[in-house]
């Protein structure tokens, strides 16, 4: 689909950029789990580029979720989404996936709501060290990946999706959320160009 006349200008990725892996968790791709995606195509597209992020020495950000006893901090989004219920206390769901295992050097962060901006320490830390672009790879696209493209914009980062790398439960949200993304808050990237990004010399 044609991006609009007004809504087709490019970001220039950085020289400083980070990989942030969002919520790949067990509950995404385990058929008992009520958030079970059809495809582990984006699980695998996601290892290759996290392995390719660490032999560039670029860093690498893994978000999770955890809720608090019956799911305290939820608020309204666990209310709406009951099925995050599963995701209360530390438990098999909420295990990040053996694809994209953290190394012990790499930052894991726990989140509640959709965005791994809101609630945690994110946007500090990537500061702090001097980032000026993060990849996104993770699920799902309409949800977690959206709204932390949206912050990360707003936050001032320069944004990719990787479009192999991002999955969601229906090709209808996953397209029309990357449709929205490149219009408005990122550049939408395929693995490859991801892959040569991730390995240029900085």
């Amino acid at each position: 689909m044609e991006i609009a006349e007004g809504f087709d200008g490019t970001l220039q990725l950085g020289k400083r950029p980070a990989v942030l892996v969002i919520d790949l968790m067990r509950a995404y791709f385990d058929p008992r789990s009520p958030l079970c995606l059809p495809s582990t195509a984006c699980l695998e597209s996601a290892g290759r580029l996290v392995e390719a992020a660490r032999r560039s020495d670029v860093p690498v950000v893994h978000t999770r979720v955890v809720y608090g006893p019956d799911g305290i901090d939820g608020g309204v989004f666990i209310r709406k989404v009951p099925a995050l219920r599963q995701l209360i206390g530390d438990g098999p769901m909420n295990e990040l996936m053996p694809d994209v295992q953290p190394l012990p050097s790499e930052l894991v962060l726990v989140k509640q709501y959709a965005s791994a901006f809101f609630g945690t320490t994110l946007a500090s830390t990537l500061q702090a060290n001097g980032i000026d672009t993060v990849v996104i790879v993770g699920v799902s696209t309409s949800g977690c990946v959206r709204a932390t493209a949206v912050d990360a914009l707003q936050h001032g980062f320069v944004t990719a999706v990787v479009r192999d790398a991002v999955g969601d439960r229906a090709p209808g949200p996953h397209e029309a959320n990357l449709y929205d993304l490149q219009a408005k808050y990122a550049e939408v990237v395929d693995e490859e160009t991801a892959l040569g990004y991730l390995q240029e010399g900085r």
